[in-house]
């Protein structure tokens, strides 16, 4: 077995890492091992110097500071590994900087606006009614698309109005659901998605293609940017879009942010504090509106 087919089994079994976040990796230490074959070096002797000139590279060849900033975790994991296998004793890469990464504030709709994209949707067609759901359940708490789409119906606590999101590295949350967001999955559920011939695959999953079958993820991005067109919302709207304005309407209204950040399933606080920049834009706006001397 070679050390990237190891690689990728230490990220998977030990570091719990998802798919994407795998594939990523594995692609930069590629990319990385291809740059030291130029330099006639290899992973078992380079040095700090040669790993900084390969991230100089990558910054001429127009990778984003985000990206590079992920080159740099693959590469610090990577030689993590290799000294747990005993094929190095240093980490070279411990004291490479990674870029500042600028907190773009992500796009937010306002309440007035979600509702207008699920008053567009029609819920006489087919998926209809599940479709609004969708929208429903996504403004009312926060997952991502991958954990609406992996969402089991046993997961669903109606009567208490909570569900368990699996979020990434299988880590489960509790959170709580709205109660329109959990009266229009109880529809869905009752008129809709107990009639359907399920497939075998698919029959836990709560959230059904009209085949009885997974539903894609493709079909939530274009549900998300249909109902904003239709809406008439210019701005670019996506299912994350969905996720940031549940986050800020409980930042904005003053939820504990601890709390938004068990909700959202961040492993760190850092990664929700960005809600607390919007928080902060909208207290000036606040202020600029209605204090006399503004």
């Amino acid at each position: 077995m070679d050390d990237l087919t190891s690689f990728q089994l230490y990220l998977q079994q030990e570091l719990n890492f998802s798919s994407n976040s795998i594939d990523a990796y594995l692609r930069d230490i590629k990319r990385l091992r291809q740059f030291l074959l130029t330099i006639q070096s290899n992973t078992s002797n380079c040095d700090r110097a040669q790993l900084e000139q390969h991230v100089v590279e990558l910054h001429d060849l127009g990778l984003s500071p985000r990206s590079i900033a992920r080159v740099i975790s693959s590469i610090r994991n990577y030689f993590d590994f290799l000294i747990k296998e005993g094929a190095r004793t240093n980490n070279p890469s411990e004291l490479l900087e990674s870029p500042r990464l600028s907190k773009k504030l992500p796009e937010v709709l306002e309440p007035e606006e979600v509702q207008a994209m699920i008053d567009c949707i029609d819920l006489s067609a087919v998926g209809g009614e599940r479709d609004k759901a969708i929208l429903e359940l996504m403004y009312s708490s926060g997952p991502r698309v991958s954990e609406v789409l992996d969402l089991e119906t046993q997961h669903i606590y109606f009567e208490d109005g909570l569900i368990i999101f699996t979020g990434k590295g299988n880590k489960q949350r509790l959170v709580p659901v709205g109660r329109s967001a959990l009266n229009q999955m109880n529809r869905y559920l009752t008129h809709i998605r107990n009639h359907h011939d399920v497939s075998r695959e698919s029959e836990a999953l709560f959230f059904l293609n009209n085949r009885g079958k997974r539903l894609s993820r493709t079909h939530v991005f274009n549900l998300v940017k249909r109902t904003a067109l239709l809406a008439g919302i210019k701005r670019n709207v996506s299912p994350h879009t969905l996720r940031h304005s549940f986050a800020t309407s409980l930042v904005e209204r003053g939820a504990d942010l601890r709390a938004v950040q068990q909700m959202l399933g961040h492993v760190s606080i850092t990664t929700t504090e960005i809600y607390t920049h919007l928080d902060r834009e909208y207290l000036k706006e606040i202020v600029q509106q209605f204090h006399p001397r503004s």
